[in-house]
């Protein structure tokens, strides 16, 4: 007896796609923790900053006149360039699929320029050349940190808007460190919030962040965080991610474009502090 079975009848049975899923990419952290300069039409493409080196004050004699001071400024200079991908999108695809293609393809664009733009701005941080701690032979410690924001403060920045970066693989010895290898003997606040949300919070007053946007050096586990002000670095935005569909009628396709214009750079190196450390779970 023949029988009619899903094999014979594939063609005759919907396939049933789920809700699309995404790669994930690390969130943009970044953005949020430089000095940003909007430039607007007809500005250039170039932000330059002036840099106004610290004055002192001195005692003075009665009836005696004031000696003048020379204040000259050095400057720093963001350059704006565009970043940007595409991708065709055939209209045959795109009414066949049970997915929204188009939005699909223009949330996965943007994600992969905030991704650009963050490690644009975390390979800065070996620019922070005065100030260093580590040198891609240890794990990070609390103690570390510690020098890093002691090293700042020395120089006279200001405490407020200083933030600390790290790769999560870094991130994990300091978590180590902190809780004694999570075994958390102390059962203090700090190392409590460590083990039970996995995140460090604030240390030496500051605020520390891990993302993977961080590439490594070149060799395995060996990052290069930073402690630094908010005016260490420079994000020049001339036009925000946008993301774009055109046309082409006779390919009988959209090409959907995702495009930015920004440029970064170090405003006052002096204010960044590099943390060199080597992973002790990256081989």
């Amino acid at each position: 007896m023949t029988i009619s079975t899903t094999t014979t009848l594939n063609d005759l049975l919907p396939s049933i796609v789920a809700e699309a899923m995404f790669v994930a990419q690390e969130r943009s952290i970044m953005r949020n923790l430089v000095k940003t300069y909007n430039l607007g039409p007809q500005q250039g493409k170039t932000v330059t900053v002036p840099i106004y080196p610290v004055s002192t004050a001195y005692s003075l004699s009665e009836g005696g006149d004031i000696t003048g001071n020379a204040i000259s400024t050095s400057g720093a200079t963001l350059t704006v360039a565009e970043v940007g991908l595409m991708a065709t999108v055939t209209d045959l695809s795109r009414v066949s699929s049970a997915s929204n293609v188009v939005a699909d393809v223009g949330r996965l664009f943007g994600e992969a320029i905030a991704t650009k733009m963050d490690k644009d701005l975390t390979a800065l941080f070996a620019s922070f050349t005065t100030n260093t701690v580590g040198d891609h032979t240890t794990a990070l410690s609390a103690a570390q940190v510690f020098q890093a924001v002691s090293k700042l403060r020395a120089l006279g920045v200001p405490g407020a808007d200083l933030a600390c970066v790290v790769h999560p693989s870094i991130a994990y010895d300091l978590k180590a460190n902190l809780t004694n290898t999570f075994a958390n003997p102390n059962a203090g606040i700090m190392q409590n919030e460590a083990l039970a949300t996995g995140y460090v919070g604030m240390l030496a007053g500051v605020p520390v962040f891990e993302t993977s946007n961080i590439d490594n050096t070149g060799t395995a586990g060996d990052y290069t965080g930073a402690v630094f002000h908010r005016d260490a670095l420079g994000l020049a935005m001339m036009r925000d991610i946008q993301i774009e569909t055109q046309r082409d009628a006779s390919l009988r396709a959209d090409e959907i474009v995702g495009s930015a214009m920004y440029g970064v750079g170090v405003i006052y190196e002096q204010y960044g502090c590099t943390l060199e450390n080597d992973s002790s779970i990256v081989s």
